[in-house]
């Protein structure tokens, strides 16, 4: 750690001409021990104290345990520096909001919200009660499991902060897989926290620093802000899937640096199904190491959830390496689903991009979603002349992004024509209603995000809110969606009545795995998930 501080980690396996013999060789510590003084390397190395070895991975451990070591050393060092150059006596102090008074204000906005009378929004209030109650629960895994539109967003917040205050933890953060969702929920956290607003970290590509170091000049400047960027010293850090797990296995300096935060944490995983599949097996395994020697409780958060428990003991079925001893916090997760059902689906087969745009022009308000931006951008240019046509991607700058989807949401509050082509950024806690949505083939927990986007708000009947699954002419899945697609397609088929039900979503998974084909799901039968 300390010759890896500047010039990054060097790998004791593979350790190439030398570089890490090299490197050791410039430690005063080695070279006094060569003369029987000062520090002497150890032949073998032992766990710390009070922690907690897990047999079949320690070397996962050991190597966590390097990195939050060195995140330590290169925090305390580049700090340190940095109020040395400032002409400051110790390390310059952000002052952070505790976790109470950031429960107290939440709470305090939530109940001077008024919302019209609807037995949706009466759900919402019940599921929110319900979380909200289990945060004194001991740390842990947990999973919340809400159909879309049920308010995850807000009450997976307050269940982090009153857990974190019960617990006597340091901060939440929330992992979100697209910059999209990102804006819009720390746009949500600032409103919620009023004057404490400042105390919401976004970490992400997206983010536009000037912008949020004139809104909050009063409080800090860009220097500070860069500083809490690279080191996470909020009490709320919202940041990307890939910020958040590449910096658990980097081996660079100023990645690692955040890595020290995250211990005596609230991790909430915001769409926990959207983990690449194949790298689940290392996010499964350092969730559950930050969990068991980091004083860090995780949340998986989604509509969807995945599949990711370990085989309990006598049964064949489950995620090898995956989680035990989870609590749901989610009321009746069933029962939801079943008060929650609002879309009718169908797969309406083969549709060219003249078909797609006759569905689009029959109704004034639809989305489609297809999985290919080149797909997105010829389909627009096809429905250009309808009213109301738009068109997102991900090629999009954030600020064009956000005000195109502003005026969409506008559209659709004032009842004016809106027909709108996507990729899938919009099909994922993206606030949208719609009466209609087109998805194009993809697996079933992205068609049942897409079906979040229809009749959101549960203002029509499901017989009123098509969801309309189709697969492409012109543009066949990509190579690396194609298993989801095809799996999708296949659990759909099985489970049409209620394709996007637990045990639906379960099969689907369990299915997924299976065909992953590389040991994740261990004695599964095709036939006895499909009659699951």
């Amino acid at each position: 750690m300390i010759a890896a501080h500047h010039a990054g980690l060097q790998d004791g396996l593979f350790n190439e001409n030398g570089r890490l013999d090299k490197a050791l060789a410039y430690l005063p510590g080695v070279e006094l021990a060569a003369q029987g003084d000062g520090l002497v390397l150890p032949d073998r190395l032992e766990a710390p104290k009070n922690f907690t070895p897990c047999q079949n991975e320690m070397g996962f451990q050991f190597a966590l345990l390097i990195r939050m070591l060195l995140s330590c050393l290169v925090d305390a060092d580049r700090s340190a520096a940095a109020a040395f150059d400032d002409g400051i006596e110790g390390e310059p102090a952000m002052p952070g909001a505790t976790m109470e008074a950031l429960l107290d204000e939440l709470q305090g906005w939530i109940g001077r919200q008024t919302y019209e009378p609807s037995d949706l929004n009466q759900l919402r209030r019940d599921i929110f009660t319900h979380v909200s109650a289990q945060a004194e629960q001991p740390r842990g895994i947990f999973t919340l499991t809400v159909p879309t539109g049920g308010g995850k967003t807000l009450t997976s917040l307050a269940f982090a902060l009153a857990h974190a205050k019960v617990c006597d933890l340091d901060r939440v953060i929330v992992v979100i897989p697209f910059t999209s969702i990102i804006e819009q929920t720390a746009a949500v956290y600032r409103t919620a926290l009023g004057p404490l607003a400042d105390q919401v970290l976004e970490h992400h590509s997206s983010f536009d620093m000037s912008e949020e170091t004139t809104s909050m000049d009063a409080q800090i400047g860009p220097d500070r802000l860069k500083l809490s960027m690279a080191n996470w010293d909020r009490p709320i850090i919202v940041t990307t899937a890939v910020q958040f797990f590449e910096s658990l296995f980097s081996d660079r300096p100023s990645r690692c640096r955040k890595l020290h935060a995250i211990a005596r944490s609230v991790v909430v995983l915001d769409e926990a199904q959207t983990m690449p599949l194949h790298l689940l097996r290392p996010c499964v395994a350092a969730l559950k190491e930050l969990q068991r020697n980091y004083r860090t409780s995780v949340v998986l958060c989604t509509a969807t959830q995945p599949a990711l428990n370990a085989p309990l003991k006598g049964s064949d079925a489950g995620f090898k390496g995956g989680f035990e001893h989870v609590t749901e916090l989610a009321p009746d997760v069933p029962g939801l689903f079943d008060r929650l059902r609002r879309v009718t689906v169908r797969d309406i087969g083969m549709q060219d991009d003249a078909a797609l745009a006759d569905h689009l022009g029959r109704r004034e308000q639809a989305l489609c979603i297809v999985n290919q931006r080149a797909h997105a951008r010829d389909l627009f240019t096809t429905i250009a002349d309808l009213p109301g046509a738009r068109h997102l991607s991900t090629c999009m700058h954030a600020a064009h992004r956000a005000r195109v989807l502003g005026e969409i949401r506008a559209d659709l509050r004032a009842n004016r024509p809106c027909r709108v082509v996507a990729t899938s950024l919009v099909e994922a806690g993206v606030d949208l209603d719609f009466p209609l949505v087109l998805r194009a083939s993809a697996g079933l927990d992205q068609i049942a995000q897409a079906a979040g986007r229809c009749n959101r708000e549960g203002r029509r009947a499901a017989v009123e809110s098509d969801v309309l699954v189709f697969k492409a002419a012109t543009y066949d899945v990509v190579q690396s969606l194609r298993k989801n697609a095809e799996t999708g397609a296949e659990i759909l088929r099985g489970h049409a009545g209620d394709p996007f039900s637990p045990d639906a979503m379960r099969a689907f998974f369990d299915l997924l795995y299976w065909r992953s084909q590389d040991g994740q799901v261990d004695g599964l039968d095709k036939h006895r998930i499909l009659a699951s």
